[in-house]
């Protein structure tokens, strides 16, 4: 990790605090990542210069979710209450507005660099029992930069003497390159949706045959809005599910995998956001291990036993499925 000097009184250096705290530089040939402190966030990643994330700048706060990890759970637990071996829990509202609990409780924490190379970052937080988690959980996570893109292996281990409720997610927003995301292309290999209430909560599941969120093949977004979230993946023989998002002049295509251990991705086109100027602009694809609400719901959640681990991967292939070898692969 590293922060920059300023000057300070006198010409004396000082260190600014950056709004995301240190960061860790990943380089691999002409692939660049930067890894921050702040979430253990992924803030930016570029091929040659080329954004493939809508990221931000060092100087900015993380805003709407850009690059971080949804631990322990991803997107929103209803009321922020569940019911757990016995025990009615009771989260802080962190989306007051809808009176839910969003996307855990690691965000906004500070996590430890324990292990980098040039191409490789490994961070670590720990979560303590507190209001509506009395648990204790250790997390890592590992950035890895190759010739064939970026991966990212999350792992958890309860370190409690008691059972604890887990999923995880991650929150990349997929640059589109100029304009809107209107104008790009998706393909998401889902067979089905959740359908939501109105507080976003899943009600229930439909099929995507005969309806706009049907992307099984790649198409243009449209006008369509997009935060929903898809399950029933098709996965190719390595037992990677992938989600292909292709700029709108078609020159470039960007991979999104998950392993088995992601059997929901939630897609956003960013309509809602509170600031106008990041609606559209990118495209989240959220790779998640359960639904939302998993927590009351049970879809997809993890229960890990005292000592127990689970690990997940997923990641980014900036080069469309294609060799970098391979002279296509610049497209």
């Amino acid at each position: 990790m590293r922060s920059d000097p300023i000057p300070g009184p006198a010409g004396r250096p000082r260190t600014a605090a950056s709004p995301t705290g240190a960061s860790c530089d990943l380089c691999v040939g002409d692939q660049h990542a930067v890894v921050v402190e702040l979430g253990a966030g992924l803030r930016s990643y570029s091929v040659g210069g080329r954004s493939i994330l809508d990221g931000y700048e060092p100087s900015e706060p993380c805003t709407s979710g850009r690059g971080q990890l949804l631990l322990p759970w991803p997107n929103r637990l209803r009321d922020g209450k569940y019911r757990f071996q016995g025990r009615e829990l009771q989260l802080p509202l962190s989306e007051p507005e809808r009176s839910n609990a969003i996307h855990g409780l690691t965000r906004w924490s500070s996590w430890t660099l324990v292990e980098q190379t040039p191409e490789r970052a490994v961070l670590a937080c720990v979560i303590y029992p507190q209001e509506g988690y009395p648990f204790t959980l250790s997390l890592t996570v590992g950035y890895v930069l190759s010739a064939t893109g970026l991966s990212v292996r999350l792992t958890a281990t309860n370190i409690g003497s008691e059972p604890c409720p887990y999923g995880a997610g991650a929150h990349p927003y997929i640059a589109v390159g100029q304009g809107s995301v209107d104008v790009a292309m998706l393909q998401v290999p889902a067979s089905a949706v959740l359908v939501n209430d109105e507080r976003a909560i899943p009600v229930g599941s439909k099929p995507v045959e005969g309806t706009l969120n049907d992307f099984r093949e790649l198409r243009a977004i449209g006008e369509v809005c997009l935060d929903t979230c898809f399950t029933g993946l098709a996965r190719a023989s390595d037992g990677l599910a992938r989600v292909l998002v292709r700029d709108g002049s078609g020159s470039w295509t960007t991979v999104l995998w998950m392993d088995e251990s992601f059997p929901f991705v939630m897609v956003f086109t960013g309509d809602t956001l509170g600031n106008p100027l990041e609606r559209r602009r990118g495209i989240a694809v959220e790779p998640m291990t359960c639904a939302p609400n998993a927590f009351n719901s049970g879809d997809g959640l993890r229960v890990l036993e005292p000592g127990e681990s689970t690990s997940g991967a997923w990641g980014i292939d900036p080069f469309g499925g294609l060799c970098v070898d391979d002279p296509r692969s610049r497209r």
